[in-house]
């Protein structure tokens, strides 16, 4: 998620309601069940209108999903505060301003907000066509460069890597071809994933390369069998700087929620089957979390 959603900036790498600890009040263990509370507030959760695969207003966005299994693990009413704008600006205009208060699927750690325990980890993936035969796990295999045009989207490790072994410039204009042209820097402008998918599908593209639970969703649901591998965690700038290919993910709250926090957490807890369900279901390769 970058400094507007973890899954897509480098630079950095869809919210819910609590009312606060009650002075006195006992502590609840961590993956304790809560104790029933008469008129519990909703669980009011940040959430874009059209970002899929991650949030839909249908509710079909597996982050919709994940953040009902917690909002049912703390005995709370999920409540959907939708937006209009992209989810890069969930957190500035929404959960700042405290129309809702909990964000779903942050890298852990994002310096915007407080993050949770990770409560699953993936990577950017290599996706081809089945019938190319092509095994790729590696930026540093020397295949790339035989490669016709590569899907990645804007800000993402992967347009980094693009760069730095040489094949960005030849891949721009077809990269800017997938948005009709309208430049990144101008305004928010990013390659939809099901396009991505689309694209190697049809032999547009070679190869997709972008974080698996961004495409999981689209490369199950393809017409053709397609091949998705993730990429070895090795990936290095020309300076000698880390790439990083795989994140842990968590739920974010308000710098000064700390209580939330809390009580989030132990619903992580509670609901981690559910979430390793709704996981797995969408296609999506875990990894051992590592914070």
């Amino acid at each position: 998620m970058s400094f507007f959603r973890s899954k897509f900036c480098f630079a950095l790498t869809a919210s819910v309601l609590f009312s606060g600890a009650v002075a006195g009040a006992p502590v609840q263990p961590l993956g304790a069940a809560p104790a029933q509370k008469d008129a519990a507030p909703p669980l009011r959760i940040c959430a874009a209108k059209k970002e899929p695969p991650f949030s839909l207003e249908d509710g079909s966005g597996y982050e919709n999903k994940i953040a009902i299994a917690l909002a049912e693990a703390v005995n709370r009413k999920p409540q959907f505060i939708w937006s209009d704008k992209p989810a890069i600006y969930l957190e500035r205009d929404f959960l700042d301003k405290m129309l809702c208060d909990v964000i779903i699927g942050l890298d852990t750690g994002d310096p915007r907000v407080l993050t949770s325990r990770s409560y699953f980890r993936s990577g950017y993936v290599f996706v081809t066509r089945a019938d190319r035969n092509l095994s790729l796990h590696s930026w540093s295999d020397p295949a790339l460069k035989n490669l016709g045009h590569i899907a990645v989207s804007f800000g993402s490790p992967s347009e980094v890597m693009l760069k730095e072994i040489g094949l960005y410039e030849d891949d721009m204009a077809y990269l800017y071809s997938l948005v009709n042209f309208r430049s990144p820097r101008n305004q928010y402008t990013q390659v939809e994933p099901s396009r991505m998918i689309s694209e190697v599908v049809s032999g547009n593209a070679d190869l997709a390369v972008a974080f698996a639970p961004e495409i999981a969703r689209y490369v199950k649901a393809a017409a053709v069998p397609l091949t998705m591998a993730l990429i070895d965690d090795d990936a290095m700038s020309a300076s000698g700087e880390k790439i990083a290919q795989r994140y842990d993910q968590s739920i974010g709250v308000r710098r000064d929620d700390e209580a939330l926090l809390d009580e989030l957490s132990g619903g992580l807890v509670r609901a981690k089957p559910k979430i390793d369900e709704i996981l797995a279901s969408e296609g999506i390769p875990v990894l051992p979390v590592t914070q």
